[in-house]
Parts: structure tokens; C-alpha cells; sequence
């Protein structure tokens, strides 16, 4: 018994290694090493709303089902490092006899070889807040040559979003990606209205945070604010994102405050 925990255990030479970190409450994925090195996503909940909340019936992946899943070639040994933002989370797929939790200020290791093609799916599986039922994990185990199509989908699109930070964005196209951002990763909280859920999660529509000072709203944005619910985006979202998401807030429902935040400011409240 010992020799097959300690086998079970070993994640030397590995071909790929991912490191997967839990927020509140999606899963961020860094590949590291081998083919693939320098991709980097977030992985959201992408079963509709409309399902969640009973206006709709509920697909055949309910809750199981993400926006940008893990992709890994078939038959190869995937090292995944785990570690979380702001609580204890898990990283666990059944399939692959794999669950290792993701701890704030810990890396903890784990490893799989997946033998055949197909959709594998998992959860969070440590309670780690109000949405804890919302951050699934899907991994697509691919053949070798779909893999590298991938990687270069990826690596192009990564191309494209540095890009974007470095360009100037009318006000009008911020908004319009605003829109989208704040969809994804604001409204389970703040509301899909702006209302919030006080008092954990306060209103934006008619937010003086939101309307006023855009240093002070950027800071909250990158930086979250200690105590309280709200996240840190920084490290989640990329200086066009944000920008986009500010600005659309600065002007969603009843607020006016007429100007744009540039992924260029962005970069300067980071102090790059």
C-alpha cells in the first residue's frame, strides 16, 4: 500500500504542468510548462441564468458546464499545481481520481493521465462561500494534434489581448465590453440591476464609488477592499477588461458620469 500512495503522489517529469486557482468563484488556469507554456484563462459558469433561476429548463450539464475549460492531450502525464486567491477551495475530477485542495499563500500538487478522449467534469469541493455551487470544472482530454491546434488558438488570442491593452478605446467600445465583463464576472453579486444584495454586496446603480473618484474605483477594482466580500480583479482581468468594465459602470442604469477609463490608466493604477 505504501509504494502505490507513494506512485500515486509522485508528479516528477511531468509533460504539462497547470497551475489552477480558486476565486470566489471561478477557476483560473496557468500552464507553466511543456507545450502550451504562457496560456492563461479564467473558466466561469456558462449554464444561463435563465436555468438557474427556474425560467427555463435546465440543459444536460447543469452547473457543470464553463465558458474556457482545461484542454489536455490525451495520454500524457498533466501535473496540476493548486492554490486559491481569497478562501480554501478544491480542485476534484471524479474521473481522475483527483482532488487536492487549493489553499491562499500554498502551493499543493497533484497529477493525472487521462487514457482516453472526451468531456470530464468536476466541482469545487471545499464550502467556500455563497457561490460555491457555481464553479464547476471541465476538462476536454483532446488527441495530440487538436491539443497543439488549441495552444495556438490560444497563444494568437493572447497575442490579440495584449494588443488591445496597448490601444486607445472609444468610449462607445468600452461600454459595449463592459457590458459583457460585468455580466461575467460582477453581476452574480452587484446583480444583473446594479441593485446588489445588500449589505454583503452594495448597489453600483447610484454608487458614489462607482460615480466619482475613477482612481478610487480602480483601486477597488484591482485591488478589492479588505473586510468585505469584494474581490480582487486584478490579477483576473486585463488592463482592457477593466478599463471596459469601469467605464461601462461609470454610465450603466442611472449613472452619468460621462467619461471613459483607458486601459492605459489602468496600467498606471497598477503602477506600470
Amino acid at each position: 500500500a505504501t509504494k502505490a500512495v507513494i506512485k500515486m503522489k509522485d508528479t516528477s517529469e511531468p509533460d504539462i504542468t497547470v497551475k489552477a486557482t480558486g476565486y470566489q468563484w471561478k477557476w483560473g488556469y496557468d500552464y507553466l510548462q511543456g507545450e502550451g507554456e504562457g496560456i492563461r484563462f479564467l473558466s466561469n459558469l456558462s449554464t444561463p441564468r435563465a436555468q438557474i433561476e427556474g425560467r427555463e429548463d435546465k440543459g444536460e450539464n447543469y452547473l457543470l458546464e464553463v465558458d474556457n475549460p482545461m484542454v489536455v492531450p490525451v495520454g500524457k502525464k498533466i501535473r496540476v499545481l493548486t492554490t486559491a486567491n481569497d478562501v480554501i477551495h478544491a480542485w476534484w475530477v471524479p474521473a481522475f481520481g483527483v482532488k487536492q485542495d487549493a489553499i491562499p499563500g500554498f502551493i499543493r500538487d497533484t497529477w493525472f493521465r487521462a487514457e482516453q478522449e472526451g468531456v470530464f467534469r468536476g466541482v469545487c469541493a471545499e464550502l467556500c462561500g455563497r457561490d460555491h455551487g457555481f464553479m464547476p470544472i471541465e476538462v476536454h482530454v483532446v488527441s495530440a494534434e487538436a491539443y497543439t491546434d488549441w495552444v495556438g488558438t490560444q497563444l494568437a488570442m493572447r497575442e490579440a489581448a495584449a494588443a488591445d491593452d496597448a490601444r486607445e478605446w472609444t468610449e462607445a467600445e468600452l461600454a459595449e465590453r463592459g457590458g459583457d465583463v460585468y455580466a461575467t464576472h460582477c453581476s452574480a453579486c452587484h446583480q444583473a440591476d446594479g441593485k446588489g444584495i445588500p449589505p454583503a454586496f452594495p448597489a453600483l446603480d447610484g454608487s458614489a464609488v462607482a460615480t466619482g473618484d475613477p482612481a478610487e474605483l480602480l483601486d477597488v477594482v484591482l485591488n478589492g477592499r479588505s473586510g468585505t466580500a469584494m474581490a480582487a480583479f486584478g490579477a483576473q482581468l486585463s488592463d482592457s477588461e477593466i478599463a471596459a468594465v469601469t467605464t461601462w459602470l461609470r454610465s450603466a442604469w442611472d449613472n452619468d458620469a460621462g467619461d471613459s477609463i483607458q486601459p492605459a490608466d489602468v496600467a498606471a493604477a497598477r503602477g506600470r
